[in-house]
């Protein structure tokens, strides 16, 4: 097998592994939906609602109505949380 054709093999073989990657994510976000006011202080899943952050991990205080975390679909009233953003 010369070089060329390792080369070819190996970016098929990443270009497959991403798609499906994506595929499987994309299929685990289908049974998420996003909660607000739920996450516990730094376990948000990204950017809030009032726009003081804009990175998963940043919230600095439990249950802030302004951060969201993706909960299992049908969770999140009975986690005490909402599914409708803050108004700002």
């Amino acid at each position: 097998m010369n070089s060329q054709t390792l080369i070819r093999s190996a970016f098929i073989g990443l270009i497959a592994l991403s798609a499906t990657g994506a595929a499987l994510a994309q299929g685990a976000a289908a049974d998420k939906e996003k909660c607000y006011g739920v996450a516990k202080a730094g376990q948000n899943d990204c950017a809030n609602g009032a726009g003081t952050h804009a990175c998963a991990g940043q919230s600095k205080m439990d249950m802030s109505p302004d951060d969201w975390k993706l909960v299992p679909k049908g969770t999140c009233a009975t986690m005490g949380g909402t599914m409708t953003p803050p108004k700002k």
